[in-house]
């Protein structure tokens, strides 16, 4: 299947230049989607972060050479692009959990991570419900918090921005403004490959506020998952469309925003929707 081919070859390209920074937005326009939408698809499909993978093939290659006499471990550093040996220990350190040069003088054990391959398995037949849905542009205003382009490092920005917005009052506030569907209050991932990427809590709204920022959700087809449950659970939900329905959809991610709406405002008992931007596969 194409989508996976195109998964496998960014794959091909990770593994050509392990002795190189890997543009994401490269391996994004190999998959056709944005490095975000490319990062969620990897970390979903192969139970790793992208970034963590890349470490743990470059440490396992790096292991490999440090086991040859003719290199140095500043060599094998700065082989996989650590200019600095401390960054280099500590990265080794986190793959194997010993230092570099244990595995110089010999005798110790060390992980060795292949590379991954991607195919389409066929699982259970828990049904998924979904609908899609063509919506006009929509404005939202709430609070923003910019993201790294590595995924990984906002796994706790997000969550803290969420229990900042609850404490002070924010979230109140938000929802007595709230007057457009979709009717919840919403998560908004804006990261695409031409701007600064920041994730916004907000309201669909017409209403004028100061203090809050305001966004315009471009026009676009959604296809909308409902769920209910605890965070853990929307988690879940995303997994089993990126790695269930998405493949075999006859969809692909398009240039939009992810958007979750969450319907009531119960943190251990939550009803959402998780809207995610497609456009019809060509071919």
């Amino acid at each position: 299947m194409e989508w996976i081919e195109r998964f496998n070859e960014a794959i091909n390209y990770i593994e050509e230049h392990l002795s190189e920074p890997i543009d994401y937005e490269h391996l994004g326009r190999i998959a056709c989607c944005s490095s975000y939408h490319f990062q969620r698809m990897f970390t979903y499909m192969a139970g790793v972060s992208l970034s963590q993978y890349i470490r743990r093939r470059k440490m396992s290659l790096a292991a490999v050479d440090l086991q040859s006499e003719r290199m140095k471990i500043i060599d094998v550093a700065g082989k996989y692009g650590y200019n600095f040996p401390t960054a280099f220990n500590r990265a080794f350190q986190s793959v194997h959990k010993i230092a570099p040069s244990a595995v110089k003088n010999g005798g110790v054990s060390v992980k060795s991570f292949p590379p991954i391959s991607f195919r389409i398995t066929v699982k259970g037949v828990e049904e998924m419900n979904y609908r899609i849905e063509t919506k006009e542009a929509f404005r939202i205003a709430g609070v923003c918090v910019p993201l790294n382009k590595d995924i990984e490092k906002n796994f706790s920005v997000i969550p803290s921005k969420w229990q900042e917005a609850s404490s002070d009052g924010t979230l109140q506030r938000l929802v007595q403004m709230m007057d457009q569907p979709p009717m919840g209050v919403l998560g908004v991932s804006l990261c695409n490959d031409t701007q600064s990427w920041r994730y916004y809590i907000a309201v669909a709204t017409s209403q004028e506020k100061s203090g809050f920022k305001e966004y315009v959700v471009p026009a676009a087809t959604w296809a909308v998952f409902p769920g209910e449950g605890t965070n853990q659970s929307i988690q879940e939900l995303e997994r089993r469309i990126v790695t269930e329905w998405l493949p075999t959809s006859g969809y692909e991610y398009a240039n939009a925003p992810d958007v979750e709406v969450y319907l009531n405002p119960d943190p251990d008992n939550a009803k959402y929707e998780v809207w995610i931007p497609v456009v019809k596969r060509q071919g």
